[in-house]
């Protein structure tokens, strides 16, 4: 393992512990470890982090041993519920002064309670949540929305810049607003997208050579790039899931309303993802494609068959 040194902080004797090894957690820890971090891992279900024992990690199966000696701990969890649970389980073994990075998707006001929860039990919090999928996890250029204080934020930089690029957004929460703000782009886009993909198909056009076409034009885009060929291809084998970006569909329109401010065009966008969710919730959030062509029968981008989870 390399003896690495960024900002003042000494890979090796900074000990992270990462919980919760998914699609987006185990090549997060990847990154880690390759930047030279000393790294424990931890999952619900342990068996899913013991292929990580390989790349240089120790998987541990109890959470108060996972915890109980590391200076910052990263979780990755599927919402907030189970980042609450999580929290609570583990404070206990906290060391005090530790830094919690809470990298889910969840809501502003649950990592506001995150924060006076551990800050109520002598530990620092920072919500980090990510965009950029499996694609940015595995390359280490995530964009990382980061919500807390300077001080911990700082602390936390070296751990950041193993996984992608860090901004510090503002007070935490702040985090989980730009994350939301962005997945509100992103779910609004993808059905944009999929209009325009099914209208060429629809009007004679050829969908592929249209959206050619139009990219490096003001419609060009990661999504038009990435999700556009997804569409077209007509895979929708999760990266980012329907449930997930439902969820965060969800959790947008509930920041709103804290906030006070109507966002009519998420609400239609919400609808879209609602229609799907019961029936492909493991899905790429592509399958928007899906979605609108179920309410225009008949009509399909396309010619090949679906490839689904």
């Amino acid at each position: 393992m390399l003896n690495i040194v960024h900002s003042g902080v000494n890979t090796l004797s900074t000990q992270i512990s990462f919980l919760g090894i998914g699609l987006m957690g185990e090549p997060m820890v990847r990154c880690l470890l390759r930047a030279g971090f000393a790294v424990t891992v931890w999952n619900r279900t342990a068996s899913k982090a013991e292929p990580l024992a390989e790349f240089g990690a120790m998987p541990v199966a109890d959470l108060d041993d996972a915890v109980s000696s590391a200076d910052i701990v990263i979780s990755m969890l599927e919402a907030g519920p189970v980042v609450g649970l999580v929290i609570d389980a583990a404070l206990p073994a906290l060391r005090p002064g530790a830094l919690w990075i809470d990298m889910s998707s969840t809501r502003q006001s649950e990592a506001q309670a995150f924060h006076a929860r551990l800050t109520a039990g002598g530990c620092r919090f920072v919500d980090a949540p990510v965009s950029g999928g499996v694609g940015g996890a595995q390359a280490g250029t995530l964009a990382i929305m980061a919500g807390g204080d300077a001080e911990d934020f700082a602390r936390a930089e070296p751990v950041f810049a193993a996984m992608g690029r860090a901004t510090l957004v503002g007070p935490a929460g702040s985090g989980q607003v730009a994350k939301l703000c962005n997945q509100l782009i992103v779910g609004g886009t993808l059905n944009i997208i999929a209009e325009a993909l099914l209208l060429a198909q629809a009007a004679g056009a050829d969908p592929a050579a249209v959206r050619s076409a139009i990219r490096g034009g003001f419609a060009e885009s990661k999504i038009l790039e990435v999700h556009g060929q997804r569409m077209l291809e007509r895979n929708f084998m999760p990266g980012g899931q329907v449930r997930t970006q439902l969820k965060d569909q969800n959790n947008i329109l509930a920041a709103a309303a804290a906030a006070g401010v109507q966002l009519p065009v998420t609400e239609l966008v919400t609808r879209r993802y609602e229609a799907i969710a019961d029936v492909f919730p493991h899905a790429d959030h592509s399958a928007a494609l899906l979605a609108l062509e179920q309410l225009n029968t008949g009509h399909r981008v396309g010619e090949g068959a679906d490839q689904l989870p």
